[in-house]
């Protein structure tokens, strides 16, 4: 099976003009001539105010080998689903959380994981940050900002590049939240399995065609925020499941239409309701009951297991410390003249013998048979 996205792991600006151009060959395909693509728009609330918005569904499973055959199980499930051939791609990163249980968003931060040309397959490394605020749980259609962290500010306050990408569309409270001092609570290994579709139901949405990123996540959760030996978990880990989601990631229409807000809302909301409703069908015996984000579930795993906020708070855990592949100002408590590999504790996330995350490969091969 040919996956032509998968040598983009290293280079993001080719792998979304590779991707931009998978997904209008599919429309050209269906017969959609003269349509133009656009990004999912602001939502724009009540009292007029203007909200960068994430229309986004998943569910949680005990296991990743439960989605063998998803991409089959989909198309036949959902009528005017049709996947974006060749759109496989992947990605492998440590995910962690910033602010506690008590907080009013969830503040949260990604690093992206490579490998090394000819490097052993087992050691992956942390190269960049993504810093970002969400509103909290799966409610439907979450607030959701992120930017990428220049390496050269790593230890800035991102305050800055948010009010410079977001603008006047950043809400005061998230804005008041993002300047609070990052205190790492806990991290995550993910590996993900990313592919894309079209959905398109002329019955209810007209000529609009909804274009939804998809993606089955494989990880683990550590079982401590410095990710050593836990003795309640007798591991790093503390928890591993899976997670499948869907996301509209934007819509196609005829040129030079164009639509109110309400209506393409209602299109975007009913095209996350018709995926759904069947894959909560499919999956009923298997869903876990779990209403939180991934961010959320790390904090209250790790609350889970005995570990107390002035724990976190003496750690005094730094962003940037886990781009470093030992660190600079920590020592093993049993041998202070040894620096902590925070290089191998990130990768017992990943690749932990008892609890090993898939290859993003062997994970494209599950979803597809």
């Amino acid at each position: 099976m040919q996956r032509p996205l998968l040598k983009h792991i290293r280079d993001h600006k080719a792998l979304f003009l590779d991707i931009s151009r998978l997904r209008d060959n599919a429309i050209a395909q269906l017969g959609f001539t003269d349509y133009e693509f656009w990004k999912t728009p602001k939502f724009v609330s009540d009292t007029g105010e203007r909200f960068t918005i994430e229309p986004e569904r998943s569910i949680i499973l005990p296991d990743f080998r439960t989605f063998k055959g998803l991409k089959r199980a989909l198309v036949e499930a959902v009528p005017g689903l049709r996947l974006v051939e060749q759109s496989d791609c992947g990605y492998r990163y440590p995910t962690a959380a910033l602010a506690g249980l008590d907080a009013p968003f969830i503040k949260r931060l990604r690093s992206e994981y490579f490998h090394r040309v000819g490097e052993d397959r087992s050691i992956c490394r942390p190269v960049n940050l993504s810093y970002g605020i969400k509103s909290r749980g799966k409610a439907d259609n979450r607030l959701e900002y992120e930017v990428w962290v220049p390496d050269n500010q790593l230890e800035a306050n991102p305050m800055p590049l948010l009010v410079e990408k977001y603008g006047e569309d950043l809400p005061d409270d998230i804005r008041h939240f993002a300047q609070q001092k990052p205190l790492i609570h806990g991290w995550m290994g993910v590996k993900r399995a990313a592919f894309e579709a079209l959905y398109y139901n002329p019955a209810v949405m007209g000529e609009l065609v909804i274009c939804i990123g998809m993606s089955v996540d494989a990880y683990n959760i550590g079982a401590r925020p410095d990710l050593s030996f836990s003795p309640v978990a007798e591991s790093s880990i503390a928890a591993s499941n899976a997670e499948f989601e869907w996301e509209v990631m934007g819509y196609y229409a005829p040129a030079g239409v164009h639509y109110e807000h309400d209506a393409l809302w209602a299109a975007i909301n009913h095209s996350l309701e018709a995926i759904g409703e069947p894959v909560s069908d499919i999956y009923a015996n298997d869903i876990m009951p779990i209403m939180e984000s991934k961010t959320e579930r790390i904090l209250s795993t790790v609350h889970s297991h005995g570990v107390t906020t002035d724990e976190i708070r003496d750690l005094d855990l730094q962003p940037w410390e886990f781009l470093q592949t030992t660190s600079e100002r920590r020592v093993k408590p049993h041998d202070p003249s040894r620096k902590v590999n925070f290089l191998g504790r990130l990768n017992r996330l990943f690749y932990q013998p008892e609890r090993q995350l898939p290859s993003i490969e062997s994970l494209h091969d599950l979803i597809a048979g």
